[in-house]
């Protein structure tokens, strides 16, 4: 049998080329090195690129990016790899021997942190339950062989717990082979948020997990966490000559006006249907207009008056009037959807300090974050051509971890009215 090692990876700039060299003496001896990135924004894939044999573009999360890895690789056993986890010397024998030798189809490594202390005996306590209960993590660097793989299904492709779920299917084709021989994996996430506490979350999760309905659709953090996300939607009122002004060469002021109180409407309606917090819409120049009094009436909608600054400050004070992790969107982006706005929260949900969905022009229409970020926000060239660089420019500089969803297109220009005609005809004029 040959070996396959697949990586998948988000935003792993800062560590991918560390992690992809302590696997050159593998591929020099013929074994397959595949990185299934997820959409990385931060340089990932063109670092990765020239120390693997192949780097798959796969839709983002850890199951569906491994099982776009599998699909790749060539290999007859596939060992599936966090970026922040390093093999053991001579792993390759290691797997390949002890799967022939014992005849079992997968398995998984003893690990260990790269740090000791209280680390050392959670380590401990994840091997030992792992004998006990035949389930592996994604730590423990899991392998299996293809033919396992296939007839268990691969990954599911659900939020969390996706190598809890392989293991559970790989135990009715047999026991795992647990090696004694460790792989160092990182404990930046435990130390961060506390062993403790950490510890305690993971088996609230898992416990949730088995206690839930086994779904190909399963969602852990969003069903378990019970973390709102907030939607903020900065709207102006639908007045004739001050709404949607460069539209008015065009259309005419009347026009320009009805078009912004439809496009608001719509875009109240697709906050309260993603159903991932509260919503709150933020008016100018304040809430008084009778479109806005009409949407207020919802008690799903809590209407705010836009502050007075350039549109980072308004931006900014919706995001530091919600406690916790919210979204910002503006009213002038029909294309987006409810489903865009849950991918949004759940990005954040899963860890991303900021979440963005660019426009077609050069800035965004969507931007989320856990807590406020004043340095997104000051100082910007709002309407100019390289919002979105810049952004993403402060974004580096600060070291924060950014997932970005592919771009969407609004309404500003004239060009805009012939494709709302075209794809939105019920918001058309």
């Amino acid at each position: 049998m040959t070996l396959a090692i697949v990586m998948p990876v988000l935003n792993e700039a800062a560590h991918i080329e560390a992690a992809l060299a302590a696997l050159q003496a593998y591929r020099a001896c013929g074994i397959e090195v595949i990185v299934a990135d997820g959409g990385s924004s931060d340089g990932t894939p063109d670092l990765a690129r020239p120390l693997c044999d192949a780097l798959i573009d796969s839709p983002r999360g850890r199951g569906v990016q491994m099982n776009a890895g599998a699909s790749a690789a060539r290999g007859g056993v596939l060992l599936f790899l966090h970026a922040d986890t390093q093999l053991p010397d001579g792993a390759d024998r290691l797997v390949l021997d002890g799967l022939a030798q014992s005849g079992r189809a997968w398995g998984r490594f003893d690990v260990r942190f790269d740090s000791g202390g209280l680390l050392g005996l959670v380590a401990l306590a994840m091997n030992l339950r792992s004998r006990l209960t035949a389930i592996a993590t994604g730590d423990q660097a899991m392998f299996v062989t293809r033919a396992a793989f296939d007839a268990a299904g691969g990954f599911l492709a659900i939020a969390l717990m996706e190598d809890v779920a392989l293991s559970a299917r790989l135990k009715r084709i047999g026991a795992p082979l647990c090696l004694r021989a460790r792989v160092t994996t990182s404990g930046k996430r435990w130390r961060k948020h506390g062993v403790v506490r950490t510890v305690l979350l993971m088996w609230r999760l898992r416990l949730a997990y088995f206690l839930a309905p086994i779904r190909q659709n399963w969602q852990g953090p969003m069903a378990i966490q019970d973390k709102s996300v907030a939607i903020a939607i900065l709207a102006r009122a639908p007045v004739a000559g001050l709404a949607k002004t460069r539209l008015i060469p065009a259309i005419g002021a009347h026009a320009a006006a009805v078009l912004q109180e439809r496009m608001t409407e719509q875009a109240v309606a697709t906050a309260i249907a993603a159903e991932t917090g509260p919503v709150t819409l933020w008016c100018a120049p304040n809430p008084s207009h009778a479109s806005f009094q009409a949407l207020g009436a919802d008690r799903r909608v809590s209407l705010h008056h836009q502050p007075d600054g350039d549109l980072g400050a308004r931006m900014l004070a919706a995001f530091e009037a919600h406690d916790g992790p919210a979204l910002i969107v503006g009213s002038d982006c029909p294309a987006l959807t409810a489903e865009h706005l849950r991918a949004a929260a759940h990005a954040l949900r899963d860890g991303a300090d900021v979440v963005l969905i660019p426009a077609e022009d050069g800035g965004y229409v969507l931007i989320g974050a856990r807590e406020p970020r004043p340095e997104l926000f000051e100082g910007m060239l709002w309407g100019s051509a390289t919002v979105l660089a810049d952004t993403r420019e402060r974004i580096t500089a600060l070291a924060l971890n950014c997932t970005e969803l592919p771009p969407l297109w609004d309404v500003d220009r004239e060009d805009d009215l012939a494709r709302l005609e075209r794809d939105l005809p019920e918001l058309a004029l």
